[in-house]
């Protein structure tokens, strides 16, 4: 997806090509998981001779959202809490990424007295 998103429409071929080659993927990898974000909503094709040309049919932002929603659905029994909790207590997250969580948390307070 992140490639659809940076470049634009393309065929499984140019997706190949300009994924890492390190771990390289096979061409039938890239065609499975294309066809899966297609049957997902995320995608689609329009036929250009022989060849599907692949475009995203929903932006990162809305992409983003829906998957963290899955996951908090999924793993967090919809608890947006447990989330948060979970991430805090991973031993990888930094004081940079600490910081802008509490400024987040303080913003929205402040927003939710203003209303």
């Amino acid at each position: 997806m992140n490639i659809l998103w940076q470049k634009g429409p393309a065929t499984v071929h140019q997706l190949l090509e300009a994924l890492p080659k390190n771990p390289g993927l096979a061409y039938n990898s890239v065609l499975t998981t294309i066809r899966i974000l297609e049957k997902k909503g995320y995608v689609k094709h329009v036929k250009d001779g022989r060849a599907h040309i692949y475009m995203p049919l929903v932006g990162q932002k809305e992409a983003t959202r829906f998957e963290v929603r899955n996951l908090v659905s999924r793993f967090f029994k919809n608890s947006h809490e447990l989330l948060v909790l979970n991430l805090l207590e991973d031993q990888n997250i930094d004081a940079g990424e600490l910081k802008r969580l509490t400024e987040l948390l303080e913003s929205s307070k402040l927003e939710e007295k203003e209303s």
